[in-house]
């Protein structure tokens, strides 16, 4: 059962995540990451794939895990938890939330969105994250019934291409517009406690951080590269 709204705002969710080929992305890793996360105060955790949210749901039962399977595919640039195959998958595995892309952009097999968020709330009753990119985008999926709402592909998509995570842009409109009830979450970007105070400041509800804290593997490439300048 999620938690409610008041404990919610001004909470940090941890993105607890590893790239393909990294030694960190192992279960056991993930799920260590994420129980320290939660030890030291985060709301919540956001994970890939189900074996990874499963992984966490077995050693954190209690655990707020917004979860999400990245697959790719030929027909279309959308992946993270492109279809009803994935929705079910990361159900099936324990999340409490359901990270989809919510973008205008076209889905693997046209698959419908409003088809997706309307069966994944009859069949499963689940919580849906939508993941977006623009204000147009972020009111759509809350009219067709996403509870949260987050920046996360806010430069990540061919429209926001030349845009610059945090999506500082974003957030006031977002807060102004969505309806009462949805969940404004701040994610992409923060790479700082202080920056996490300003997205609050801008209207989020919470904030997801990944890379800054568990994305070991970028985080050290970004030093090394840093320093090699010189």
């Amino acid at each position: 059962m999620l938690p409610d709204r008041d404990r919610l705002k001004g909470g940090l969710i941890v993105s607890v995540q590893a790239p393909e080929g990294s030694p960190m992305r192992q279960c056991e890793v993930i799920a260590a990451m994420a129980e320290a996360s939660l030890n030291n105060g985060a709301i919540g955790v956001r994970l890939e794939s189900p074996e990874h949210i499963g992984a966490v749901r077995r050693r954190c039962p209690e655990a707020l895990i917004v979860g999400l399977w990245k697959r790719t595919f030929p027909d279309s640039p959308v992946y993270i938890t492109p279809g009803w195959e994935e929705i079910q998958a990361v159900w099936a595995a324990g999340a409490d939330v359901i990270a989809l892309d919510c973008t205008e952009r076209q889905r693997p097999d046209g698959a419908d969105l409003a088809e997706l968020v309307q069966r994944a709330r009859r069949d499963l009753g689940a919580v849906l994250m939508a993941d977006v990119d623009s204000l147009v985008n972020g009111v759509r999926a809350a009219e067709l019934g996403c509870q949260w709402v987050g920046t996360t592909l806010f430069g990540y998509t061919e429209a926001t291409a030349e845009q610059q995570p945090p999506a500082w842009d974003l957030l006031p409109g977002l807060s102004q517009q969505l309806p009462d009830g949805a969940l404004l979450i701040c994610e992409g970007g923060i790479a700082s406690a202080e920056q996490a105070r300003q997205a609050i400041g801008l209207g989020a509800d919470a904030v997801v951080v990944g890379t800054a804290i568990t994305g070991v593997d970028l985080q050290v490439a970004a030093y090394r590269r840093a320093l090699e300048a010189f």
